[in-house]
């Protein structure tokens, strides 16, 4: 898993319309918060969706893209997106999962894929990184809002 501190890994994924994504590309433009699905079916996931989706304007005011990333292929994540009317561009990787490329691995024998999120700063530090093996323990809303809140405190003055 990322430390926070770290720089922005090398991470390349796709978005649904099969256009390549890099976490790099938002470097100096906003800030990222990725929230990683255990999967696109499970229903505590998607509840987590709907709380950042209800969040969006707070996001958006805080100068934060909100991505999603779904360890099934593209075309599953499509229709994920469409069925539920994401609002937030959908990742998943080119090869093998979003999840692996940054350490949310498998557990609970090989099994169970963990959730969790990574909230990166437009100069492209990792501010929050947690994961969970558990999908109730996927989004830790007061970890990304303890981070917000630092970020805009560490902000300089324009």
């Amino acid at each position: 898993m990322l430390t926070i501190g770290s720089p922005t890994p090398q991470v390349v994924l796709e978005d649904t319309e099969g256009q390549t994504v890099r976490l790099s590309d938002y470097q100096g433009e906003h800030a990222v918060l990725l929230y990683f699905l255990r999967s696109a079916s499970c229903p505590v996931c998607n509840r987590h969706v709907r709380k950042l989706a209800d969040s969006a304007e707070e996001f958006a005011a805080a100068d934060v893209q909100v991505l999603l990333a779904v360890p099934e292929d593209r075309e599953t994540a499509a229709a994920w997106q469409a069925r539920h009317r994401i609002p937030f561009t959908v990742l998943t990787g080119r090869s093998g999962t979003p999840h692996e490329m940054i350490g949310l691995s498998r557990k609970i024998f090989g099994s169970m894929q963990q959730s969790g999120s990574v909230l990166i700063d437009s100069g492209g530090i990792v501010r929050h990184a947690h994961g969970a093996t558990l999908p109730t323990g996927g989004l830790d809303r007061k970890g990304i809002d303890a981070a917000l809140v630092r970020m805009r405190a560490a902000r300089p003055v324009r």
